[in-house]
């Protein structure tokens, strides 16, 4: 298809391509890649008298009028390529390509009587960012820039102080993760920020630091235990000496404290508290739990109840790193029915008096009657409620479903 490219569209076609490729000719200036032009063909398609007869003359005379016009201010760094075409004839060159360097396109996106919009990104910073972390010492790429580009200033400063820190310390083994005594890095940076630590330091100090324990809080329910007069409430530590006090037949993970605490006396079972959506990495690898004939779930019907639920499941769905075989987690008072049967105790805004979110998030390991209950209240669309809390729930229904599924009713 032929067509003639204005002198604004063509402006239009530069901010956009070097909102695309910005990183790379940064990075260029520095050694990293190929040098970066920008090209935008002006005439594609009419490189013959014919097109151009197709197209009008008087259109033709009107676009090369504009772009002799433009060619008389462009800025150092920006050309425009002519080639020839033969019209009624007559041999001559006319514009066919407008091509800019880095600072080319930046000058003429900045220059105000081209009535083109700034660049997207500030190249003097993107610069003097990838300045930095050379000097830091950082691999510097093009997505190790455009990544860096998008962090606050602070965090730029907690990056680049990240690498030097890994720099002089080769081993980063004696630390948890957030023991990391990296100045200016709160505890919780890596959460958002470790995969390009990583991409910029080419090592993964999440992968170096020594591991943290998982502690277990726990309550034993079983009621001859609790006869013995011996302590109720118990913490179970990964890697320490001591044992739990019985090796329980059901676990149940729970959410709520409350909960937890006072839950009702069950024959050989100890109720755990999950720690939110960290329950399936935390829980996952505890022998006793894995080892338990029956692991029972329950949380919050809301949004974030059925994915740590999903989770969870999906993680004992595969056998532990000991060897310990995969597992089966059961839910209870968390189906359709449930939802149903408890609306009463429906809320739709949190703590805080914020309306609940809806969730778009796809969680393949529930069992249709939790599917249901949670795309009830996880809909993008109208919904009586979105959560009913755990603790809203009689402990007691909680022991009658608990001994359904231990009974095989459930």
């Amino acid at each position: 298809m032929s067509a003639l490219v204005n002198p604004e569209d063509a402006l239009t076609a530069v901010r956009r391509k070097l909102g695309q490729k910005w990183a790379e000719a940064v990075c260029a200036g520095f050694g990293v890649g190929d040098r970066v032009i920008f090209s935008v063909p002006l005439r594609p398609g009419v490189s013959t008298g014919k097109a151009v007869e197709q197209l009008g003359h008087a259109a033709w005379h009107e676009w090369h009028r504009r772009w002799r016009e433009f060619a008389s201010r462009l800025p150092a760094g920006v050309e425009i390529v002519r080639k020839a075409v033969t019209i009624r004839g007559v041999a001559g060159g006319f514009p066919a390509t407008l091509k800019a360097d880095l600072d080319g396109a930046v000058t003429l996106l900045a220059d105000t009587r081209t009535g083109a919009e700034p660049p997207t990104v500030d190249i003097r910073r993107a610069r003097e960012l990838a300045s930095a972390l050379r000097a830091a010492g950082a691999t510097l790429t093009p997505a190790t820039l455009r990544a860096a580009y998008r962090l606050r200033a602070i965090d730029v400063e907690v990056l680049l102080g990240a690498v030097t820190w890994l720099r002089q310390h080769p081993d980063a083994g004696t630390w948890t993760l957030r023991q990391l005594p990296i100045p200016g890095m709160h505890t919780k940076w890596l959460d958002s920020h470790g995969a390009l630590l990583r991409d910029v330091a080419g090592r993964d100090v999440r992968e170096e630091v020594r591991p943290r324990l998982t502690v277990t809080h726990l309550t034993y329910v079983d009621p001859d235990h609790a006869a013995s007069g011996r302590r109720r409430h118990d913490a179970w530590t990964t890697g320490d000496v001591h044992d739990i006090a019985y090796r329980p037949r059901v676990v149940l993970v729970v959410e709520n404290r409350d909960s937890r605490l006072w839950f009702p006396p069950v024959r050989d079972t100890i109720v755990v508290e999950g720690g939110g959506k960290a329950a399936a990495a935390l829980l996952g690898g505890v022998p006793w739990i894995r080892a338990a004939e029956h692991i029972v779930y329950w949380g919050d019907i809301d949004a974030d109840g059925y994915a740590i639920l999903d989770r969870f499941r999906g993680t004992l769905a595969a056998p532990a790193p000991d060897g310990a075989p995969a597992k089966p987690v059961t839910s209870i008072l968390m189906d359709a029915t449930d939802l149903h049967h408890y609306a009463e105790y429906g809320v739709d805004h949190d703590k805080n008096g914020r309306p609940i979110k809806p969730s778009p998030e796809l969680l393949p390991h529930l069992t249709e009657a939790e599917r249901t209950a949670y795309d009830t209240i996880a809909t993008a669309g109208p919904t009586p409620f979105r959560r009913i809390e755990q603790e809203a729930i009689p402990l007691a229904h909680a022991v009658t479903r608990l001994l359904q599924v231990v009974d095989g009713q459930g």
